[in-house]
């Protein structure tokens, strides 16, 4: 009878809908649970190594720019190999 309506009382914007509510037993196992899982969570993000903002940047910075040649957007694609450039002039007479 967990997930069963209750009741049902009239609001003024709209219907409120009421729910058994959970034993206080329920209710603490519940919050050890959550209690649990946000210390795993904790746990695994403080393990993560971490580096300094200065240090991401400059190694990002270097990596555009040994990679820009390579890069279509600012080096731009050659006539010859762009699939969506007209192959000839439309004629209309």
């Amino acid at each position: 009878m967990s997930g069963d309506v209750v009741g049902r009382q009239r609001g003024f914007a709209t219907d409120v809908v009421t729910w058994p509510r959970m034993s206080s037993k329920a209710q603490s196992s519940n919050n050890l649970a959550h209690a649990r899982r946000t210390v795993q969570q904790l746990r695994i993000e403080a393990s993560i190594e971490r580096i300094k903002v200065s240090k991401a940047s400059a190694d990002l910075m270097n990596y555009c720019s040994e990679h820009a040649r390579n890069d279509p957007l600012l080096m731009g694609i050659p006539a010859s190999d762009n699939p969506f450039k007209d192959k000839k002039p439309c004629n209309i007479l």
